[in-house]
């Protein structure tokens, strides 16, 4: 099965999309912990589409594509944003970001640990993430 979003490219939206990840995944009786992991995943790759690649700009859109399959979940998210190169991507170092004091720095880490595959493609004029979780639905 399908669920499907379409939303505005507006920091607001963030909401919006933890609501429908949230109740998506609810309505499969996933644990309310492996709920809020997914949810942090997406959510993350959301913001940074939202505010590095598309600038927060309520006139561009943002699709969320969640598709369930026995072995997982597929969650697509897709815009007209530049790409942003995963394969370039380092962890930081959690402890010099301690020691700065910096917020920030660690969605990226979380989602490639949460997740079991991160795949970014372009598809004609879109940025597709397609992020995939091992799961047993059926």
């Amino acid at each position: 099965m399908n669920h499907k979003l379409r939303i505005a490219c507006t920091k607001e939206s963030l909401k919006e999309i933890r609501r429908f990840v949230t109740q998506t995944l609810t309505d499969l009786h996933l644990p309310e912990i492996e709920v809020n992991m997914l949810v942090l995943a997406v959510d993350e790759i959301c913001a940074n589409r939202i505010i590095h690649s598309n600038n927060c700009d309520e006139n561009l859109h943002l699709n969320l594509l969640i598709s369930e399959t026995c072995d997982g979940l597929t969650f697509e998210i897709s815009d007209l944003g530049a790409p942003f190169d995963h394969t370039q991507y380092s962890e930081p170092d959690i402890n010099q970001l301690v020691k700065e004091k910096r917020k920030g720095g660690l969605g990226l880490m979380l989602v490639n640990r949460i997740m079991d595959s991160i795949e970014v493609f372009k598809e004609k004029d879109h940025t597709v993430y397609r992020l995939f979780k091992k799961l047993t639905i059926c």
